[in-house]
């Protein structure tokens, strides 16, 4: 039986403009494992990041408690939320936020002395062998401006991985990638989820979502579907893709 890693109870999100009131988030319970690889997919507008967004305690929630690891985030202080997030959290976006003075090897292991994850030659040594999982060591020592869209991503990769995250959040990871550079940002998902990493993230590709083991069906901030899927690569690639695009269709996706 898999451990429960977090959970949330009637999250709600909503916010009000000119007297009327809009409900992005109403009401969802659901709960992450651990080692698991979750994929929330949607139509544009259904909630599928603020509900990340809310998960990871980056955005307040107007109702319901969100749980990780039996502690209740919106109970924390500013700091201890915060304290959270660096140090057990780790988050890869659509758009990398490299810093663009320092190189990809320098973004990586300033993450690291961030987070404190070890003495300064273990965070330098880390970083090296990150950015090598991660097939960009050859641009390590480049400007983020210096190297392609792939591997910028891929160092975004190892920069959130340097702390050794207990969930990494992963929002639109592939959205700004060729379909080349989305297929290895994906197979790098794919082994560390397969070494034990927990996932959460958010897609609207179907090729990206096939690679998750439950995918999490969002319409007007409600979870519509939950489906299971064998580990990725466990099933022939093709029946796993028609599979998922048969459900989404189901669902007027």
């Amino acid at each position: 039986m898999k451990n429960i890693l977090l959970s949330g109870k009637g999250i709600s999100k909503s916010f009000t403009q000119n007297g009327k009131e809009t409900k992005i988030l109403q009401g969802i319970d659901l709960e992450l494992y651990e080692g698991d690889f979750t994929v929330i997919m949607g139509s544009s507008g259904a909630g599928k990041s603020t509900l990340l967004y809310a998960l990871s305690g980056m955005d307040s929630i107007t109702g319901g408690s969100v749980t990780f690891r039996g502690r209740e985030i919106g109970s924390l202080s500013g700091k201890e939320a915060a304290r959270l997030r660096a140090k057990e959290f780790g988050f890869v976006f659509q758009q990398t936020y490299l810093v663009s003075n320092l190189t990809l090897f320098e973004n990586v292991a300033v993450a690291g002395f961030a987070a404190k994850a070890g003495s300064t030659k273990e965070i330098r040594e880390k970083a090296e062998r990150l950015l090598r999982e991660m097939h960009a060591e050859n641009a390590a020592d480049r400007l983020p401006s210096q190297v392609s869209g792939g591997e910028a991503q891929r160092a975004a990769v190892a920069r959130a991985m340097i702390k050794d995250p207990v969930l990494l959040f992963a929002d639109e990871p592939t959205g700004a990638l060729n379909q080349a550079n989305s297929e290895e940002v994906m197979d790098l998902f794919t082994g560390m989820n397969h070494s034990g990493q927990s996932i959460l993230m958010v897609t609207h590709d179907v090729r990206a979502a096939m690679r998750g083991n439950r995918i999490l069906y969002l319409e007007d901030g409600r979870i519509l579907d939950d489906l299971d899927l064998p580990p990725y690569g466990t099933e022939d690639r093709k029946a796993r893709e028609t599979r998922l695009l048969n459900r989404l269709s189901a669902l007027r996706w």
